[in-house]
C-alpha cells in the first residue's frame, strides 16, 4: 500500500484500549478510547472491533496496527506471550482482520512507541536511534538505518532483561540482576521506601504524601516530593538515572545510537531523572572522548506514542485479509479523507454490541 490514506493505530494497555487515527500528513484527526477487559482475548477483539468501526463511520480507514505488551512474533501476526494480558500464542492478527475486514498487523507496544517516536516525535532526524520506555518495568525499541529492528524471532530489545548485576535482585523473568530491577519505576518505589525507612528525617516531605509511612509511599509521590525539595526523594531519582545511565551505556556499546529516547511514566520527573542520567552516562561511556554526545532526550508524545506508531507501521502491513469487501463495494473516500455523512459506513456486526 502507499503512504496515501487513512490507517488506525491500536493502543493495547492495562487498563484501556485506545484507537486513533493517522492521517497521510502524520495528523491523529480522531480517537477513542474503553476500558482493557481482564485476560479476556475475545472480548478484548471485541472492544477492538468497536471502537475501529466507530472510526471507521467517519474515517476511510485502509489498515489497522496493534501496539501490544508482549511477545509477537517475526510475522507480526501472533502475540506468543502476554502475561498482564493472559494471552499465549494468540492470533490475533488474524481475529482482527476477521472481525474488522480490513488488513492488520500487530507489534510489540515499546516497538510501535519507538517507530512514533522516530517518525513524529523526539527522534525526528536521527536514524540510528534507541528508545528506552522507564515505567513498572522497562522496554524498547530499536531503530538503525530507519528500519526498526525484531531480531530473527521478532522479540528484540527486551532491555528489562539485560543483566547488568550478577547474582542480583531476583526478576520477574527468573534471572537475577536484570536492569529493570534497578532502574524501573518499581526500583524507584522500592528505593525510596528503603530510603525513607533509613532517614525517616529526612523524608517528611515524602511521607506526607502517603499514609505517612514508608511503606505508603507511591509513584507519584517522589516526584512530587523530589520537585519540593525532598533529600530522600531527591537521591532516589540520583540513584536511579545512575542506574538507567549504566543500563544505556551497554546497549550503546553494543549499538552505537546517535540518540536515546527516554519514554514510560517515570520520564514525567523530567531533569530529575534525566540530569544525573546524562551524566553518569557521559561519565561511563566507553572511548566517550573519541565519538560525538549522545542526545538523551525525553519522548514528546506521551501516551500518543503507540497510537502514531501503530497506525504508521499499519500502511506497510502485507497482503489484504481474504475478508476485506471487494473494493466495488467500499464506501468511496470523501476528498478530505472525512466521510460526509450521507457516505457513513455502518457498523460492522461483530456480536459484540
Amino acid at each position: 500500500m502507499s503512504n496515501s490514506g487513512y490507517t488506525a493505530g491500536v493502543d493495547i494497555g492495562g487498563t484501556k484500549i485506545a484507537v486513533g487515527v493517522l492521517s497521510p500528513e502524520g495528523e491523529l484527526v480522531a480517537q477513542t478510547r474503553k476500558k482493557t477487559p481482564v485476560r479476556d482475548s475475545e472480548a478484548v477483539l471485541a472492544v477492538i472491533t468497536d471502537l475501529v468501526g466507530e472510526l471507521a463511520e467517519d474515517w476511510d480507514i485502509e489498515a489497522v496496527g496493534i501496539g501490544t505488551a508482549g511477545l509477537v512474533d517475526e510475522g507480526r501476526s501472533r502475540v506468543i506471550l502476554a502475561p498482564n494480558l493472559g494471552w499465549v500464542d494468540e492470533p490475533l492478527r488474524q481475529m482482527v482482520e476477521r472481525s474488522t475486514g480490513l488488513p492488520a498487523i500487530v507489534e510489540n507496544d515499546a516497538n510501535v512507541a519507538a517507530w512514533g517516536e522516530y517518525k513524529f516525535g523526539a527522534g525526528v532526524g536521527q536514524d540510528d536511534l534507541i528508545m528506552i520506555t522507564v515505567g513498572t518495568g522497562i522496554g524498547g525499541g530499536i531503530i538503525l538505518g530507519g528500519q526498526l529492528q525484531r531480531g530473527a524471532n521478532g522479540v528484540a530489545a527486551e532491555f528489562g532483561h539485560l543483566r547488568l548485576v550478577p547474582d542480583g535482585r531476583l526478576c520477574g523473568c527468573g534471572r537475577h540482576g536484570c536492569w529493570e530491577q534497578y532502574a524501573s519505576g518499581n526500583a524507584l518505589v522500592r528505593l525510596a521506601r528503603g530510603l525513607a525507612s533509613d532517614r525517616r528525617g529526612d523524608a517528611q516531605v515524602l511521607m506526607s504524601f502517603g499514609d505517612g509511612t514508608p511503606e505508603g509511599v507511591q509513584g507519584p509521590h517522589i516526584t512530587e516530593a523530589a520537585r519540593r525539595g525532598d533529600p530522600v526523594a531527591m537521591e532516589a531519582f540520583e540513584v536511579l538515572g545512575g542506574w538507567l545511565a549504566r543500563g544505556m551505556v551497554e546497549v550503546a556499546t553494543l549499538l552505537d545510537p546517535a540518540g536515546f529516547v527516554i519514554g514510560g511514566g517515570v520520564v514525567d520527573a523530567g531533569d530529575l531523572l534525566l540530569v544525573p542520567a546524562r551524566r553518569e552516562y557521559a561519565s561511563q561511556l566507553v572511548a566517550r572522548s573519541e565519538r560525538r554526545a549522545t542526545d538523551i532526550s525525553p519522548a514528546k508524545l506521551g501516551n500518543l506514542a503507540g497510537m502514531y506508531g501503530a497506525a504508521e507501521l499499519a500502511r506497510d502491513h502485507g497482503p489484504a485479509p481474504e475478508t476485506v469487501p471487494p473494493a466495488s463495494t467500499r464506501t468511496p473516500k470523501a476528498k478530505s479523507g472525512k466521510k460526509s455523512s450521507g457516505a457513513k459506513r455502518a457498523k460492522k456486526s461483530t456480536g459484540s454490541r
